[in-house]
């Protein structure tokens, strides 16, 4: 297994790789590579890794990040470094071994904006806008044209994997292997198999996910599996709640006291519409358009997000990865202003909070702030106390709170009812692992 596993894993292609996405996991791809050729059975292999994308200068800033990455790397893990470098009598001092670990990273990649280094490559790992017709004609062309047999693994996180299975015409050598944003630093993958996936496929993941330090979760093939299948349907209940307020409060009081209640009185690290924000207003616009065509059975879309994106609010990150305003407006990474639709323009956070603090109420004397909770060693304990002294308020923030927390139970036990989910534990595994909560839909809490 190791064999066939350091095999696949000598030649290697990623497809949009300077996307955010694309260089994280060529990053973890990189490493891996390199930690392997470091072993003294290994010095004789090559590994090499075709970094594909459309233009030469996000490539350019691909490896400058990978070189920065790489440096960061080896600066925190220089006594591992020590060991691995050991063989090498010329690297006397750290530095040496520092910029030795930062030049071998950047040898093994090989940037380019042509598809054909791909027809060498063994494995291709995809990570293409979710543009179904984009991956279905990439990954067609290279498995035509291979001189290999390739397999593929798709960082889809809302398209089918039988559909780009049976499109691209893989004859079951793809897998689902969906990174978390950034995949350096996110713990999580989501792993989904088709029915018809080669079995050595799962082995050569499992190997890949263990050496580059994640945890995997398994999903079944459902359009968006277990993070989206969450996320966007915790969206659509937080607009159903906001719809409501709206008969009472204004368009930008109501988004404030959503925003509050899922965040502060359900300890999250941020709130809905804040997390909508970070993803982007239209990537999430996208996920729920994909997720609609594939699950005809439910209505999956959002008329405030398409509101919102009419009125030319798109959040997501700018190029220097402050957020761009979306829901809110922001300045070094703080909520300043909170729209309003019907003014067309950011209401300050003074004005807004006001009135909507009051409406809502206080909060159980026995809350402690996400960060507070999330990493304490008596959690349970703490939120065990604060989630009972919930149960006994009656201010409007404490009611839309428990009628929340309804519902991300709901959503969390259907999506195990539903086959999108293996396990209750999966999906908490997920949403505790990938969105970072102090806890997930399916506990003992509420």
């Amino acid at each position: 297994m190791a064999m066939n596993y350091l095999g696949k894993l000598e030649n290697v292609t990623v497809l949009g790789a300077a996307g955010k996405m694309g260089r994280g996991i060529l990053l973890l791809t990189t490493m891996e590579m390199l930690n392997q050729k470091l072993k003294p059975q290994n010095k004789d292999r090559q590994f090499v890794l075709y970094a594909l994308d459309v233009n030469n200068k996000s490539l350019d800033e691909m490896m400058m990040y990978v070189k920065t990455q790489g440096l960061k790397f080896a600066e925190k893990n220089i006594v591992s470094l020590r060991k691995q470098y050991q063989h090498r009598k010329d690297l006397i001092d750290n530095e040496e071994i520092i910029r030795e670990y930062v030049q071998n990273i950047t040898d093994i990649i090989r940037p380019g904006t042509r598809i054909e280094p791909a027809f060498d490559s063994h494995i291709i790992f995809e990570a293409l806008s979710e543009r179904p017709d984009l991956k279905v004609e990439l990954m067609h062309t290279i498995n035509r044209s291979s001189k290999v047999v390739p397999w593929f693994f798709s960082n889809t996180s809302s398209i089918p994997v039988a559909w780009l299975d049976e499109h691209a015409g893989l004859e079951g050598r793809i897998m689902g292997v969906h990174f978390y944003n950034p995949p350096p630093e996110q713990q999580l993958v989501e792993v989904i198999k088709t029915d018809t996936t080669n079995p050595e496929l799962s082995y050569f993941v499992a190997e890949f996910v263990k050496n580059t330090g994640k945890v995997s979760v398994p999903a079944y093939d459902v359009s968006g599996f277990i993070g989206n299948g969450y996320f966007v349907r915790d969206v659509l209940f937080a607009e159903s709640l906001f719809n409501d307020l709206q008969q009472k409060f204004s368009f930008s009081e109501a988004l404030f006291m959503v925003n509050k209640v899922s965040r502060d009185f359900m300890i999250r690290p941020m709130g809905i519409f804040q997390l909508v924000d970070l993803v982007g207003i239209d990537v999430v616009q996208f996920i729920m358009s994909t997720m609609n065509s594939y699950i005809p059975e439910e209505k999956i879309h959002s008329a405030l997000i398409d509101r919102i994106i009419i009125m030319g609010s798109h959040g997501g990150q700018l190029p220097d990865g402050s957020q761009n305003n979306g829901f809110f407006s922001y300045k070094n990474g703080k909520i300043t202003g909170v729209f309003d639709a019907g003014k067309k323009r950011y209401i300050s956070l003074e004005e807004v909070a006001g009135p909507a603090n009051e409406y809502l109420g206080y909060l159980p004397v026995s809350w402690k702030p996400w960060k507070e909770i999330v990493y304490h060693p008596h959690k349970g304990s703490l939120m065990s106390v604060y989630f009972d002294e919930l149960k006994e308020k009656s201010n409007p923030g404490a009611v839309m709170a428990k009628e929340y927390l309804q519902r991300y139970r709901e959503i969390g036990m259907d999506l195990v009812k539903n086959k999108v989910a293996f396990r209750f534990d999966d999906v908490n595994a997920v949403v505790m692992k990938g969105f970072h909560y102090a806890y997930g839909p399916v506990s003992p809490y509420f």
